[in-house]
């Protein structure tokens, strides 16, 4: 027999009518007793299956949209943020300034007020070192014409002369 033959003979591919009858009655109770229970439970879970993804879809986008909306904040408090670290440093940048800037006068001032301190009391020691040295030079020219005088005054006739001298002077004044 050639192969076409043994095909042909194949019960699956020449089905009898008995299978046909028997296989539809098979099916069509098998089709039955899936609609009658479980048909309803499979629609239903596929319909809950289907309500939990939308459910979930929908949390989805919402937890999305809350996150955009947190990360629009969190920007907007960064920026914030900054703006108070850029105003604290400028503060103590120009707190910084001035406290240089008024140490500086204080520093200035208390230098003019010692220089000032120093030209007075090198002008006192100058006046004093002066009016010691007037002294001196008094005390000095005291004891030359002491001694002057004493020397010219040895003889008796210088004396007298030196007398009359004198009171011719004190008349005349």
């Amino acid at each position: 027999m050639n192969t076409l033959g043994l095909l042909l003979m194949n019960p699956l591919l020449n089905p009898s009518y008995g299978l046909i009858v028997w296989t539809l009655f098979a099916f069509l109770a098998v089709l039955f007793i899936l609609k009658k229970f479980a048909w309803k439970p499979i629609l239903k879970s596929l319909k809950e299956r289907e309500t939990s993804i939308e459910d979930a879809l929908r949390s989805a986008d919402k937890a999305r949209e809350a996150m955009e909306s947190l990360k629009s904040d969190n920007e907007k408090l960064l920026q914030q943020a900054r703006a108070e670290r850029e105003q604290m440093l400028r503060e103590a940048r120009d707190t910084k300034d001035a406290i240089i800037n008024e140490a500086k006068g204080k520093a200035t001032s208390e230098a003019n007020r010692l220089l000032q301190m120093a030209r007075e009391a090198i002008t006192n020691e100058k006046l004093a070192a002066i009016t010691e040295l007037k002294n001196q030079v008094a005390t000095l020219s005291i004891e030359i014409a002491e001694k002057i005088l004493r020397e010219q005054l040895k003889d008796a006739a210088k004396q007298k002369e030196l007398a009359e001298k004198y009171l011719k002077e004190v008349k005349m004044n």
